[in-house]
C-alpha cells in the first residue's frame, strides 16, 4: 500500500488524492512530531499564565471576551467540538471526508497549531483504520473555515457521534475506535479550536475537482475532434501557427490535442454537394478557444490549491518566534473564488459540447447524416431524447455556475460578518463535474455513431481506436431504436474512468 508521510511543510495534490481516493497509509515524520511537541510547549506555557490568550484561555468568536479558568478549559474544548458539530442534511461522500481530515492533519503537523503529537497520531490512526466520520451537507459558511464539517470529524476523535466503518456501515464512533484499538483523545487547551479552523473541506473538493477536470478537458478535446470528423469539418483551423498568434497556453494545447486525434482522417475537409465549406460553425471551429480558456482557468485553480496546500491555516497560530497570534487566514475567499471560476468554465464546456451534439442530430446542419442519427427516421427516434438529457444537464450546469462566493451571510453575532461560502461553491462544483462527464459521454455516443454512419469514409486511426474501445465497453453502435439509458450509462462510466483519453493516446501518444 502507498504510504504518505506528513511533514511540516504542507503536502501535494498527489498525496491528497492518494489518501482520499486510494486509501493510502499515513505516517507522521519525525520532523512533524518534533514540531508538534515544540509548539505544544509554547501553548502550555501560555495556558499557565494569568493573561487571557484567544483560543487558549478564552471563549471563541463573539464569546472571546470571557476568560476561562483552568478547571474549565478541557470542558471548553470538548464543548466547542460538540456544539459546532451541528450539520444537517445528507452524508458527505467518503472521499471528501478523508480529504478533509487529511488536510487538517497536514496543518496540525505544521507545528503552528499547538496540538499535541498524540492528537495528530490519532487523526492518522483513524484514517488508516478506514474510519470515516459522518459529515453532513450543510453547516459550513466557509469562515472560519469549514467549522461544522471539521467539528464532526473532531467529534469522532473524541469517540462521540457517528462514523462509517471500513465496511460502509455507520456505527457509534466510540465502538469503531474501540474495535480498531484506538483510544479517544481528551482535548486540552486550544486543541478543539485547532481541529475546526480551516479551509480543508473546500480545498479537498477543489483538488479532486481539478484532477477530474484535467481528464475531462482532454476527453472533451477528443470528442470535439470526433464531432468535427463526423460533420466533415475542416482541421485547418487547428494549425499551430493560427494559435501561436493568440498565445493562450490552454488554447494551443486543446488545438494540438484535436489535431493529433485527427491525424490521418479520411473524413475531414469534405464538401457536401460540391459546395465548398469555408468555415465550420463556432461550436466546431472555436472548440480550442473555449476548452483552452477552461484549461487556463484550471491552471490558475491548481496554483491556488498548491499555495493553500503549503499553508498552515488556523486561528490563533503559533509563530516561529513563540508568539501566538490571531489572524484571518481561515477565510475561504481564495479557494472559493477558483471553485466558482471552475464551475463557470465547466458550464461553458458542457454548453459547447451540447451544441455539437445537436448539430450532429439535425439533418439540416449535419451535412448528410440521417435525422437524429436514426436507423429509419420516423419509425426510429434515434438519439433525439439523448440530446434532451444532455440539454437538461447543461441547463442545470448554468444554474450551478452562479457564484456562491459573491454571497455572504453574517454569523456569530456579527463577529463573523463576512463569509466566503466556499463549502457551498465546492459542493455545487462536484455536481457540475459529474454533469460535465455525462454531457461529454452523450457527445461521445453521438459522434461515434455518426462517424460509423459515414459509409465509405475512413476515420483517423485515433478516432477508430476510441470507437473500438467504446464498443468493447458495451456501448452499441448504429441500429434500430433500443433502450438507450444503459448505453448512456456505459458511456458515462467510460468517460469518468478516463478511458476516452487512454484509447486515443494508444495511437497519438500523450495528449496535453
Amino acid at each position: 500500500m502507498h504510504t504518505v508521510v506528513v511533514g511540516t511543510h504542507g503536502t501535494t495534490v498527489g498525496d491528497v488524492i492518494a489518501v482520499a481516493r486510494g486509501n493510502a497509509r499515513i505516517e507522521l515524520s519525525d520532523e512533524a512530531v518534533t514540531a508538534l511537541a515544540a509548539a505544544r510547549e509554547i501553548v502550555d506555557a501560555l495556558a499557565a499564565k494569568p493573561e487571557p490568550v484567544y483560543g487558549v484561555s478564552t471563549g471563541f468568536g463573539a464569546l472571546a471576551t470571557r476568560h476561562i479558568s483552568q478547571e474549565l478549559r478541557a470542558q471548553l474544548q470538548r464543548n466547542i467540538v460538540r456544539s459546532h458539530a451541528a450539520g444537517l442534511g445528507p452524508h458527505v461522500e467518503r472521499e471528501v471526508v478523508r480529504a478533509l481530515m487529511f488536510l487538517r492533519l497536514k496543518t496540525v503537523c505544521s507545528g503552528r497549531t499547538g496540538v499535541r503529537p498524540e492528537v495528530a497520531q490519532t487523526m492518522a490512526d483513524v484514517l488508516n483504520a478506514g474510519i470515516t466520520p459522518v459529515v453532513h451537507e450543510y453547516g459550513s459558511l466557509g469562515c472560519s473555515g469549514d467549522l461544522a464539517p471539521l467539528s464532526h470529524c473532531a467529534l469522532t476523535l473524541m469517540g462521540e457521534g457517528d462514523a462509517e466503518g471500513p465496511d460502509g456501515t455507520v456505527r457509534p464512533a466510540g465502538e469503531l475506535l474501540a474495535a480498531h484499538g484506538i483510544a479517544p483523545v481528551e482535548l486540552r487547551e486550544k486543541e478543539g479550536l485547532a481541529l475546526l479552523n480551516g479551509t480543508d473541506g473546500m480545498l479537498g473538493m477543489l483538488i479532486m475537482a481539478i484532477a477530474d477536470l484535467e481528464t475531462l478537458y482532454t476527453s472533451a478535446d477528443v470528442t470535439a475532434a470526433l464531432s468535427l470528423e463526423a460533420l466533415l469539418g475542416t482541421q485547418k483551423v487547428l494549425a499551430p501557427e493560427l494559435h501561436a498568434i493568440r498565445p493562450h497556453p490552454g488554447q494551443g494545447a486543446s488545438a494540438a490535442n484535436m489535431l493529433a486525434v485527427l491525424k490521418g482522417s479520411g473524413l475531414t475537409g469534405h464538401h457536401q454537394d460540391d459546395a465548398p465549406r469555408v468555415q465550420d460553425a463556432y461550436s466546431v471551429r472555436c472548440a480550442p478557444q473555449v476548452a483552452g480558456a477552461g484549461r487556463d482557468t484550471l491552471a490558475h485553480a491548481r496554483l491556488v490549491a498548491e499555495r493553500e496546500l503549503a499553508s498552515a491555516v488556523d486561528n490563533p497560530v503559533v509563530l516561529a518566534d513563540g508568539r501566538v497570534e490571531s489572524n484571518g487566514n481561515f477565510h475561504g475567499a481564495p479557494v472559493a473564488y477558483v471553485l466558482d471560476f471552475l464551475a463557470i468554465a465547466a458550464a461553458d464546456l458542457g454548453s459547447i459540447a451540447e451544441r455539437r451534439t445537436d448539430r450532429l442530430l439535425d439533418k439540416n446542419r449535419s451535412h448528410g447524416l440521417p435525422p437524429f442519427l436514426a436507423d429509419d427516421a420516423g419509425v426510429d427516434s434515434g438519439l433525439m431524447i439523448a440530446q434532451y438529457t444532455q440539454a437538461a444537464l447543461v441547463s442545470e450546469m448554468k444554474r450551478l455556475a452562479v457564484p456562491a462566493s459573491v454571497d455572504s451571510i453574517p454569523s456569530s453575532a456579527m463577529q463573523e460578518d463576512h463569509v466566503s461560502m466556499g463549502w457551498s461553491a465546492a459542493r455545487k462544483l462536484r455536481t457540475s463535474v459529474a454533469h460535465l462527464t455525462r454531457i461529454i459521454a452523450v457527445e461521445l455516443y453521438a459522434a461515434t455513431r455518426a462517424i460509423e454512419l459515414r459509409d465509405g469514409l475512413t476515420p483517423a486511426p485515433a478516432s477508430r481506436a476510441v470507437i473500438d474501445a467504446v464498443r468493447a465497453a458495451g456501448v452499441e453502435g448504429p441500429g434500430p431504436d433500443r433502450f438507450l439509458a444503459p448505453d448512456l450509462a456505459a458511456a458515462d462510466t467510460f468517460v469518468r474512468e478516463g478511458r476516452v483519453v487512454e484509447a486515443a493516446e494508444r495511437v497519438t501518444g500523450p495528449l496535453a
